[in-house]
């Protein structure tokens, strides 16, 4: 992250220039508008197929597709607006962004509750990831604003508050529609979000005074500067499998924990439970994997997780009851857990300064490309070849990425590749 940081400095927020006197509070109020915002966007995965089945679809084919179709279009958008916000927030302001992002996440959120058919939650879900962004604005509102010296604490309390906001989203999504219902859960995320635009309008300070004009960034780097392509590709593609083996099976886990228990009572609840586990796992293994990485070097770490996630991957299609299913899940977020850092560094050790802001752009285009992919593929295979097929095929998916990186491993020098202490 260190690096990371670096590479996208802004010169106001160099070392040896006077700090952000209100860094501090932006921090803290960027850690929670995030924590909402992840809330809101992960709410609705224990029990979306069940309001798709509420607004009038009907047959378990029907019903994944939608899921996989309406989870993955808020993506989409995401993907296509993402550089006109990061544009916008350079020439208005990063706080303008950080109110956009809220203030539009919060009428949405709460108009998907009003929403009749599936093509209306569908163009709902679309708008939410047009008018979304609100943590990434705030990690560049944080890294352009926290002293020199304590920029990577900072960064990483507001990763940790987004991380918490996943972990959180599918488990209140379980509880909140049987204690409220399904269409009140939206309204509640509505509001909660609105919280965060009250707050970042009243208490985040910007001084855009102190942040220089886009006229004065240095001339673009070239894609001709990058001296290893063949590894930057890989690693591109390496994000979208390691995204796509994370999201394909995400649409069915409601409908296949209904298969496991055979009942719908207490279905919401189960889900989420489920989901939070995967989540939970992450967040444990994610700081071993990375020591682990910088020891034995990161494309072995890559060959490893990605070996196991498979492994995983295809007992969850063989599970025979939702205790095993869920420590499989555990399990899996175990092994997931922190690669998507070990890619990102592995790509930022191979670069010049020149270049990483650039190709670590297109790595957040290959997640984004993944996201999107994943679901879709995921409610398609449940619907119309059986559940199982969803984990066989992400398991296969897993197994080709770690042949690829495997791959990498041996066509290069181990210095050039292990990468383990050059960070």
């Amino acid at each position: 992250m260190n690096d990371q940081t670096r590479s996208g400095e802004q010169p106001s927020a160099r070392a040896g220039e006077p700090e952000h006197p209100y860094w501090k509070r932006n921090l803290a109020v960027g850690v929670g508008g995030s924590f909402t915002t992840l809330i809101a966007m992960t709410l609705l995965l224990p029990y979306l197929p069940l309001y798709i089945e509420q607004l009038g679809v009907t047959g378990q084919a029907r019903v994944t597709s939608w899921a996989g179709i309406t989870y993955s279009a808020t993506f989409v958008t995401a993907g296509l607006t993402a550089p006109i916000w990061g544009r916008l927030g350079d020439r208005y302001g990063r706080k303008s962004m950080l109110v956009r992002a809220s203030l539009g996440m919060a009428i949405v959120m709460s108009a998907i509750g009003l929403a009749q058919d599936q093509w209306q939650l569908l163009g709902l879900r679309l708008i939410v990831g047009l008018l979304g962004g609100y943590s990434s604005g705030a990690t560049i509102l944080v890294a352009a604003q926290a002293p020199e010296r304590r920029r990577a604490w900072a960064l990483g309390v507001l990763s940790s508050g987004i991380m918490a906001g996943n972990i959180a989203g599918p488990l209140l999504g379980g509880i909140a529609p049987a204690l409220i219902g399904i269409r009140n859960t939206f309204f509640g995320s509505g509001a909660l979000i609105f919280l965060a635009f009250l707050a970042t309008v009243f208490l985040i300070k910007e001084d855009r005074t102190a942040r220089p004009a886009a006229k004065s960034e240095a001339v673009k780097p070239s894609w001709a500067d990058v001296p290893d392509k063949p590894l930057v590709l890989a690693m591109l593609g390496m994000s979208v499998i390691l995204m796509i083996a994370t999201l394909s099976v995400e649409p069915i886990v409601t409908v296949y924990v209904r298969a496991l228990t055979g009942s719908v009572a207490g279905l919401s609840v189960i889900s989420g439970v489920v989901f939070a586990l995967s989540a939970a796992g992450s967040i444990i293994s994610a700081p071993w994997l990375g020591r682990l990485a910088d020891r034995v070097g990161r494309l072995p770490v890559l060959v490893g997780c990605l070996t196991a996630a498979a492994i995983l991957l295809g007992l969850q299609a063989l599970a025979g009851n939702i205790w095993v299913f869920g420590v499989l899940r555990f399990a899996m977020g175990l092994a997931l857990g922190g690669l998507m850092p070990t890619v990102t560094a592995t790509l930022r050790s191979s670069l010049p300064d020149r270049v990483v802001g650039r190709v670590l752009g297109y790595n957040v285009s290959a997640q984004y490309v993944g996201q999107v992919i994943g679901p879709i593929l995921g409610g398609f295979a449940g619907g119309h070849f059986g559940i199982p097929s969803v984990f066989v095929a992400t398991a296969v998916l897993a197994l080709i990425g770690a042949g690829g990186a495997y791959s990498i491993h041996r066509s290069h020098s181990v210095g050039a590749l292990s990468l383990s202490k050059r960070t």
